[in-house]
């Protein structure tokens, strides 16, 4: 069965940075492709960012492109995300899951992930 394990959210000021984290264990990390999903209070989860199970592609949701960084160490089984510029509105509670298919080619596909971690918060003031 597979864990996630995310870490490093907290309370940061606007335009602060943040270094997510998500451990893996029980699946062959490096055959799944990730993904940072978030919920805002009162609001549906949303797809974040995706990074493909070699890292050679990497997707991002128009409002965090250019100040989220997702990436991966197959070695460690864990994903990251870099988070830079931060706003009120980045509010959330930040998920990682795994892709639902093993070793996809190309772009991971923004509705086809599952086995969900249990969530960190990271919360922006302004």
């Amino acid at each position: 069965q597979v864990q996630l394990v995310e870490s490093g959210g907290g309370l940061v000021q606007a335009g602060g940075s943040l270094r997510l984290s998500c451990a893996t264990s029980g699946r062959t990390f490096s055959k799944y492709a990730m993904g940072w999903f978030r919920q805002a209070p009162g609001k549906e989860r949303e797809f974040g960012s995706g990074i493909s199970w070699s890292g050679a592609y990497t997707d991002y949701i128009d409002s965090v492109n250019g100040r989220f960084t997702i990436s991966r160490d197959n070695a460690k089984n864990t994903v990251y995300l870099e988070m830079s510029s931060l706003k009120p509105e980045d509010t959330a509670v930040y998920y990682c899951a795994m892709d639902l298919t093993l070793l996809r080619g190309g772009a991971p596909l923004r509705d086809h992930f599952g086995s969900w971690g249990q969530g960190t918060q990271v919360t922006v003031s302004s």
